[in-house]
């Protein structure tokens, strides 16, 4: 559990990490300028840096006491910077090496998942577009083929038909050499997320994604998506739900906060999908909106998220 303060001055000065060498540079942009204002107008001693891998290695001698991680995907989300960190005795927010490497990787998160009991959908390797065509008639039409190790949607395509199969497996192979592909049984149902915040669920959130499925446009672009929360359902429903997600979570090694992604079958039955450890907080973040649903306004979100930091009894 985190350490409570009122004083912004416990938290020395802070390093709010944003932009990285990802895919998703972009809106880690959007997340750090919206957590580097809202820390500053708590009074926060907060700097914006548009990391680099030379940036990273540095911090330790630049006076920072710790660091606030909206680096997403590839390196600040996959344990590459959380290692850093650690080297120089930099707190930082989410979780550690081990956990953010796993979360990341879909295949073996997955693979845990079904090991411990908990539902994700069927899936399958592809090494080539022939395995995808293999996948299809394994799975059926739709499915979706996706990169084992990306963050907001970023190289999946829900295929339809066998003419898709080859871009398809192209676009999650993606331009960066080789890695692992999978084809993932498709789940009729809706689309549902669960935020955690120091151990804690926050209310789910349903997705009603404009578009075929809640892809990048849908989640950074479209003003259309809609989302409800509270979710609506059954309470006793929700709590099975949210107690799933944050066993999926504490699975993986995850801590601070984050959030799970599932879809919903029309039988109730949850399917996880994934573990994100450094989710958004743009506009169209999904964990400023639970902690809304909480009470909990985006100031006071980045406040908790940053004492997550702080030892408990220091």
């Amino acid at each position: 559990m985190r350490k409570l303060t009122s004083n912004p001055k416990d938290f020395g000065r802070v390093a709010v990490l944003m932009g990285g060498w990802s895919a998703e540079r972009e809106v880690s942009l959007w997340s750090g300028k919206g957590v580097l204002e809202a820390l500053l107008r708590r009074g926060v001693d907060a700097v914006g840096i548009d990391a680099d891998r030379s940036t990273i290695l540095t911090l330790g001698r630049q006076d920072f006491d710790r660091a606030f991680n909206v680096l997403h995907g590839t390196g600040g989300e996959d344990g590459t910077v959380q290692a850093a960190l650690d080297l120089q005795g930099v707190p930082y927010t989410g979780s550690g090496v081990l956990a953010s490497a796993l979360a990341m990787d879909k295949l073996r998160t997955k693979r845990m998942w079904k090991a411990e009991g908990l539902p994700t959908p069927e899936w399958m390797v592809l090494k080539d577009a022939g395995d995808a065509a293999k996948a299809a008639e394994a799975f059926g039409y739709p499915m979706f083929v996706k990169p084992s190790e990306e963050g907001s949607s970023v190289g999946i395509t829900k295929v339809k038909t066998a003419a898709d199969l080859d871009a398809a497996f192209r676009a999650a192979c993606g331009d960066q050499g080789p890695r692992a592909v999978l084809a993932e049984r498709y789940i009729a149902g809706g689309e549902y997320t669960c935020a955690i915040l120091d151990g804690q669920a926050l209310p789910l959130i349903r997705i009603e994604p404009a578009g075929e499925f809640y892809d990048y446009h849908a989640k950074y672009v479209s003003e259309q998506t809609r989302y409800v929360c509270p979710a609506g359902l059954d309470p006793l429903h929700e709590a099975q739900l949210t107690a799933t997600c944050s066993r999926a979570f504490e699975l993986v090694g995850a801590r601070g906060w984050g959030r799970v992604d599932f879809m919903l079958d029309a039988q109730g039955q949850p399917w996880l999908l994934e573990v994100n450890t450094v989710p958004g907080m743009t506009s169209h973040s999904l964990v400023p909106m639970a902690a809304r649903a909480a009470g909990m306004d985006f100031e006071s979100l980045c406040w908790a998220v940053l004492e997550t930091t702080l030892e408990a009894g220091s």
